[in-house]
């Protein structure tokens, strides 16, 4: 990696940023950390860029139901999970390449109700795909690139372990069996299978394809009944 730059992608710019942000010591010695200055150090080290990747996101009251978020989760959730996606593009946008790609990941509680998966996540991530078809459009007629977005399945990721309560079985270990135990392809999802869509999505491979949510969950979205469900007993099932 040649550099690493330090962003807070709730922030827009350097007016954004609060006084009480300014002053913690997790940000000590950190300068230029707002998407917009983010972006203008990418032109002034690289000029141009051909692909952007949104990766991250971040609900405060995940564990909480949604009637239990308060607007300040539920807002904060969207902020930093789905705009900051738009912001990305609105400032990184000019500075790419025509013909560059920009991709996000999402998670098919966009669409369908899974429940642990809470504090207005799931909102987040229906914005998020929306929002993924309507930049499609205004940035490839603006700036000429492709928008994207990948649902992947459950995967053991640090920040989907988090999203448990203590002393239970974490939401995405449960997440995982299900799957493993529902999806038309019975086995291991893993971080190089989504990467190979990444890279798919991200290359000129892909060029004809934008506005899409691409699932890459081993099938498990198109599954309308859990098969491993206490309801289906000796119904048969494809072993």
């Amino acid at each position: 990696i040649a550099k690493i730059y330090p962003l807070d992608a709730v922030f827009d710019t350097p007016e954004d940023v609060p006084e009480d942000i300014k002053s913690n010591k997790r940000y000590a010695g950190l300068d230029a950390f707002t998407i917009s200055e983010v972006a203008q150090q990418l032109e002034t080290d690289y000029g141009k860029i051909d692909f952007l990747i949104h990766s991250l996101a971040n609900g405060p009251e995940v564990t909480k139901p949604l009637l239990e978020t308060s607007r300040k989760g539920y807002l904060a959730a969207n902020s930093a999970s789905a705009y900051s996606f738009v912001s990305l593009i609105q400032r990184i946008g000019p500075i790419m390449n025509k013909d560059g790609a920009a991709l996000s990941l999402t998670y098919i509680a966009s669409e369908d109700v899974i429940p642990g998966y809470g504090g207005g996540m799931s909102s987040a991530k229906a914005a998020l795909e929306s929002d993924t078809r309507t930049l499609a459009w205004e940035a490839g007629r603006k700036y000429g690139i492709r928008v994207n977005t990948i649902s992947a399945g459950p995967l053991k990721s640090r920040a989907a372990s988090a999203i448990s309560e203590k002393g239970k079985k974490g939401f995405i270990d449960l997440a995982i069996d299900y799957s493993k135990a529902n999806s038309p392809l019975s086995k291991d999802l893993y971080a190089d299978d989504v990467g190979a869509s990444a890279f798919f999505l991200l290359s000129p491979l892909a060029r004809a394809v934008t506005g899409v949510t691409l699932y890459v969950d081993n099938g498990l979205h198109a599954m309308g009944m859990a098969i491993d469900s206490a309801s289906l007993e000796g119904i048969h099932t494809p072993p």
